[in-house]
């Protein structure tokens, strides 16, 4: 008799009795979706992993503590077996038979009446992939075609024209410290459905080549401003192409709020009317020292970790960074934009008690194939950064935490 292919359907299984059979990693692995389908699940197994165990403690599921017996599939609509016993498998494989409940076996997936595709979700569409020759099954193929459709949707490289989606007004994108890779997935789908993208240099250029043609990029550094200062202009701009029914990407480098002035951008669109989507970035001041070695925290040396700006010196009245306390601070210090005030700032540390000798860390053009670091001490870090043409953008960290891993200069 020839092998047909499964017959794909959505169970909405909101209220409805699900049994599962076994509290071990499959249950592990499928629970939380049967959870969000607002499945009524039923735990039948003697014991389970803490995971599942914390599910029952929640009320998400009703956990029965013993092994399984005839008639716990009665009032289901849906099974999963998936205990370690292959003889009580085989008996409530038989059951739900009986009592026409559909059934996925983990243990043997030719006796099972229904089998689980590989699933993943983008923006209200759910991706289910099942293999359609039963007698060749490989789980990690369905995964990776699953995988490739969902990021397709996510990053907006897969969209049917007449279903492209538009976020209304202003998106805030945080681009990440540079690398194209570490842009979020909405930052990047909220990329591939602009009309007009207002880039600072700092944001991941290497996403903008991926734009399609009719997109409008405008570089923030270029708009003309006039009798406006920068910021204002780059809010007009906003405000203007958002006005004329255009999705407009806003992308800055970093995180919007983190040093981006984002919320000065946030608040001209509120009130011009425009509405505004905030999309946080990965900043610059953890993701850098991460890409070079550096734990901005770590256990025994430094439990806390302080971001301060470095475009102002710290003798500038127009300076609002209490520079005497964090001298005193045993923890890790990050400067951004301080690559041109580094020597006052270390003098500045080091006339308020923090040790000449605590090390330094410069890291250029962090997470880019560019990305190079420096080290020092707050006594030779003036010094070195002239010696060895440390440029911005360049993240500075001070701390022990500098020397815990692998490190050198560069």
């Amino acid at each position: 008799m020839a092998e047909h292919p499964a017959y794909p359907v959505g169970l909405r299984l909101t209220g409805r009795r699900v049994v599962v059979l076994g509290g071990g990693q499959v249950a592990q692995r499928r629970l939380p979706a049967l959870i969000a389908a607002g499945a009524d699940v039923r735990l039948v197994s003697p014991d389970a992993t803490p995971s599942v165990e914390a599910m029952a403690d929640a009320g998400e599921i009703t956990w029965e503590r013993r092994p399984y017996a005839e008639g716990d599939l009665a009032d289901a609509w849906y099974a999963l077996i998936a205990t370690s016993d292959t003889e009580a498998n085989t008996a409530a494989s038989a059951e739900a038979e009986r009592h026409r409940v559909w059934c996925v076996r983990s243990d043997d997936a030719d006796q099972a009446t229904a089998w689980t595709p590989a699933t993943g979700h983008s923006e209200g569409v759910t991706v289910a992939v099942l293999t359609t020759d039963a007698r060749h099954r490989d789980p990690r193929h369905t995964a990776a075609i699953r995988d490739a459709v969902v990021e397709g949707l996510r990053d907006g490289t897969l969209v049917a024209p007449h279903r492209r989606t538009r976020t209304p007004g202003v998106a805030l994108v945080g681009g990440g410290p540079g690398d194209p890779d570490l842009i979020t997935v909405r930052g990047r789908r909220l990329l591939a459905e602009a009309d007009v993208v207002i880039a600072d240099r700092l944001g991941p250029r290497d996403l903008l080549a991926e734009l399609p043609p009719h997109v409008e990029v405008i570089d923030a550094a270029k708009i003309p401003y006039g009798r406006f200062m920068a910021q204002e202009a780059i809010n007009n701009a906003l405000i203007e192409h958002a006005k004329q029914g255009k999705a407009v990407v806003r992308l800055k480098g970093g995180d919007p709020f983190v040093f981006g002035r984002g919320m000065e951008e946030a608040q001209a669109l509120a009130e011009a009317g425009i509405p505004c989507t905030v999309v946080p970035g990965i900043s610059s001041s953890i993701s850098v020292p991460g890409a070079a070695g550096i734990p901005v925290t770590h256990r025994g040396v430094a439990h806390e970790f302080t971001v301060v700006s470095g475009h102002v010196a710290p003798d500038d009245e127009r300076s609002l960074v209490d520079w005497s306390s964090l001298a005193k601070l045993t923890g890790t210090l990050v400067i951004l934009m301080g690559v041109d005030k580094i020597g006052r700032i270390a003098e500045t540390l080091v006339a308020h008690g923090r040790s000449p000798e605590t090390p330094v860390a410069l890291v250029q053009e962090g997470t880019t194939a560019a990305q190079r670091r420096v080290d020092a001490t707050l006594a030779t870090v003036a010094e070195t950064v002239v010696a060895r043409e440390v440029r911005p953008p360049a993240v500075i960290v001070v701390g022990e935490v500098v020397g815990v891993g692998p490190h050198g200069t560069a």
